[in-house]
């Protein structure tokens, strides 16, 4: 067949997919306006699983799997913005490691607010400047992120959802390599690519900034490269001079999104809790029985100071299931006999870590 004769196929095949996510989009309109009249979540996350999981069933190739699941990201995040002005708030500024976890769970159409700490996440999502917030929770080489623990302790905000981002740090800049004549990065992450720089760059400037997006601000229109982010190089007009240079494979940091309420069950959720325990002999081993009598299988537990009294901690639980399946409710119930203080935090679908 020829090329014109296949254009014309594409061109007619165009037309059709335009005039489906037109349908699509204005159906998804009015479920959002029912949501709102029913008083429900703009964002739902259960539904975002089961949308992704069927698109994969009913995807047979040659698309890609990973992208099937890009393109509806898109869709989805297109519908979402039109139902609502919807407003992410996230730790910035912009094109950090956060925000590109935000980007990657809610798509590029709806509006990202970046704030100066990871109170103001919270505090724009609490006073209504935002609907949802993401922050980072913990990274697998560096540890928890304490502050956020911290924060959950003084919060009606719940979890929502989690995002796991594979750490990638690339070589960003707007003139040749032979051209670069310093690098700008966060310290950390100058810190993560010393042997790549060593090994690449030996002789070079290397300077420390106060974030990778400034360091990306400072290589737009300059000889200076930055160590950042993918998102950076879209959001600032940079080439990429060199791909995934940290020196260390496997860093992946989690994020959680926050929200005023959290979902229904999917069948393979998470759900994270804090409680205080009893001032007893045995009460942490207790409290952590109950869950193991019920069946409960604990991914993770964190402690911090309780602030309150010196030695006093709370513990920060998740486990795997549904707040709202039976037999975790038998397990809370059990735990809260323990506990001075027992909160769910929040129940949502488990990610691909």
């Amino acid at each position: 067949m020829s090329l014109e004769k296949l254009r014309k196929q594409i061109d007619g095949l165009d037309e059709e997919l335009i005039k489906l996510l037109n349908e699509r989009i204005k159906i998804a309109l009015a479920i959002g306006k029912t949501k709102k009249e029913q008083g429900g979540e703009i964002y739902v996350p259960s539904r975002e699983k089961a949308v992704f999981e069927r698109i994969a069933r009913l995807n047979n190739g040659p698309l890609p799997e990973e992208s099937a699941r890009a393109i509806y990201r898109e869709i989805m995040s297109a519908a979402l913005a039109l139902e609502s002005s919807v407003k992410i708030a996230y730790l910035g500024p912009p094109a950090t490691f956060t925000h590109q976890a935000a980007h990657a769970k809610f798509g590029a159409s709806v509006d990202y607010h970046p704030v100066g700490t990871i109170t103001d996440v919270f505090n724009a999502v609490e006073h209504g400047s935002a609907d949802y917030g993401v922050v980072p929770i913990e990274n697998s080489i560096e540890g928890a992120v304490t502050h956020t623990f911290d924060q959950f302790t003084n919060t009606q905000l719940k979890i929502c959802a989690e995002i796991y981002l594979p750490v990638s740090l690339y070589l960003l800049a707007s003139v040749p390599r032979e051209k670069i004549t310093r690098v700008c990065s966060k310290q950390e992450a100058i810190g993560q690519c010393r042997r790549w720089l060593n090994e690449n760059l030996s002789g070079i400037e290397i300077d420390a900034v106060n974030s990778t997006a400034l360091a990306a601000e400072m290589a737009a229109g300059s000889d200076c490269a930055a160590i950042a982010s993918a998102l950076a190089a879209e959001l600032y007009n940079l080439n990429v001079i060199a791909e995934n240079i940290q020196d260390a494979s496997g860093n992946t940091t989690r994020f959680l999104v926050i929200g005023r309420k959290y979902g229904e069950p999917t069948g393979e959720d998470k759900t994270s809790i804090y409680f205080g325990i009893k001032d007893e002999v045995g009460a942490l081993h207790d409290a952590l029985d109950a869950l193991k009598i019920n069946g409960i299988n604990m991914t993770k537990i964190e402690s911090r100071p309780s602030k309150n009294k010196a030695w006093e901690y709370y513990f920060f639980v998740d486990f795997e299931g549904h707040a709202d399946d039976p037999h975790v409710k038998v397990a809370l119930k059990a735990l809260e006999k323990h506990c001075a203080v027992l909160t769910v935090l929040g129940s949502y679908p488990k990610a691909e870590d």
